[in-house]
């Protein structure tokens, strides 16, 4: 992980020294006929491309229903929105651009803790509010930044805490004796594998295996062989999606199936993720998520709504749900504020809860969310949240998991 940091540190010196400096003036009344513009940056080609896209459907569906009801500050919103093709060097000029030369009023973040971690240095260099979708590294919230506000309800390292509380309620007799923890390289991921790991082992959970595979692994039969050979009764893999879809699948060929699978992101992408591994094959599969279609939150109904009508009846993906709730927590801020002042609106979001899709967001001084993550498990080819117990789509708990079909 320290190679990786490394390179985000490098990048990050790279942003400051292209970025401009200093705060961002307010928007003039003379600026009052022409549409607010909203700068973004998405990886929608390359390795993050599958939530890159998720991502521009969820903040493309949040355009349109603000737009319906008047736009913001009684202005229509535009966004420009640019591919950064999952690379840190084009995201840092992408910003830069569009903070310099396009000169937007506003911006909201990409995806992954590696593009946000240079992009956002590119926004505070120059004093502009930077409302992130994804991006809960540890290291995100270790700089001191002002203008940075991560809308997900908790950082990478609190992410698994539902999926620890439920083990820890387990009779002691139905707890997992052993477990392994296969993880991409990935500055979120890595950080919510080893911290349920560290919680698992103070349980008495034994640790029969433990790796770290590169981002652009395809083969998983090396680790897949592994795990059956140790047959641990649990396995936690920090999975983004291709990668998760990709184990499932060389586990299966081998015939081994633990007691208890947990992914990170792999299995939030909805559709994509059943037709990867095999509907039938989903069932019992645990992972953390920030949000659920079923969820009775403020404008939850009309988001799931205009995303089917928007997409051929589809069912969003949670990152587009957590893009959609990052713009909800911008247009709050606008609102409270009555202006375009970046300084002002970071203030206020540092000192004020958001309600958006997810539930209720709030900050602490570094940006970083102070809620929790909902424990979803499939069932029935379908995903259901199962804790904590006032958030629960159901009471029913697949434990073991089924052998694979």
């Amino acid at each position: 992980m320290a190679g990786l940091l490394s390179r985000l540190a490098l990048v990050t010196t790279a942003a400051l020294a292209v970025a401009g400096c200093g705060e961002r003036p307010s928007a003039s009344s003379a600026d009052s006929d022409k549409p607010i513009r909203i700068g973004i940056s998405l990886p929608l080609t390359g390795d993050f491309s599958q939530p890159g896209t998720q991502a521009k459907r969820g903040y493309e569906v949040w355009v349109n229903m603000v737009n319906a009801k008047g736009g913001l500050l009684g202005r229509q919103v535009e966004l420009k929105i640019t591919d950064d093709a999952s690379n840190q060097d084009t995201v840092v000029a992408d910003y830069t651009r569009l903070i310099t030369q396009d000169k937007v009023d506003l911006l909201l973040g990409t995806f992954s803790s590696l593009l946000n971690y240079p992009a956002s240095a590119v926004a505070e260099k120059n004093g502009m509010l930077y409302v992130e979708p994804a991006g809960g590294a540890p290291r995100m919230f270790e700089r001191g930044f002002q203008y940075l506000i991560y809308a997900q309800p908790a950082t990478a390292p609190k992410q698994a805490d539902v999926m620890l509380d439920w083990v820890k309620s387990l009779p002691a007799d139905q707890r997992p004796k052993t477990a392994a923890y296969p993880t991409q390289d990935d500055p979120f991921t890595r950080p919510v594998i080893e911290t349920l790991q560290a919680g698992l082992e103070a349980l008495g959970v034994r640790t029969v295996y433990s790796t770290v595979y590169p981002p652009e692994t395809t083969n998983f039969q090396t680790v897949a062989s592994a795990l059956a050979a140790r047959k641990p009764d649990l396995v936690a893999q920090g999975a983004v999606f291709e990668d998760g879809v990709g184990l499932v699948r060389s586990l299966k060929q081998l015939g081994f199936s633990p007691k208890v699978l947990f992914q990170t992101s792999a299995p939030s992408n909805a559709g994509q993720y059943s037709d990867g591994v095999g509907a039938a094959n989903t069932e019992g599969v645990f992972y953390t998520v920030s949000w659920n279609e079923k969820a009775k939150t403020p404008l939850n109904e009309d988001f799931v709504a205009a995303y089917g009508k928007a997409y051929n009846g589809e069912t969003p993906a949670e990152d587009a749900a957590d893009a959609f709730a990052a713009a909800q927590v911008l247009q709050a801020a606008v609102v409270a504020v009555g202006r375009i002042d970046q300084k002002a609106l970071a203030d206020w979001l540092h000192a004020n809860s958001v309600e958006t899709i997810l539930g209720k967001l709030s900050w602490d001084a570094t940006g970083a969310p102070q809620s929790r993550f909902l424990l979803a498990q499939w069932q029935g080819g379908k995903v259901e949240i199962v804790a904590p117990a006032d958030r629960a789509t159901t009471t029913t708990v697949i434990h073991p998991k089924p052998a694979w079909k």
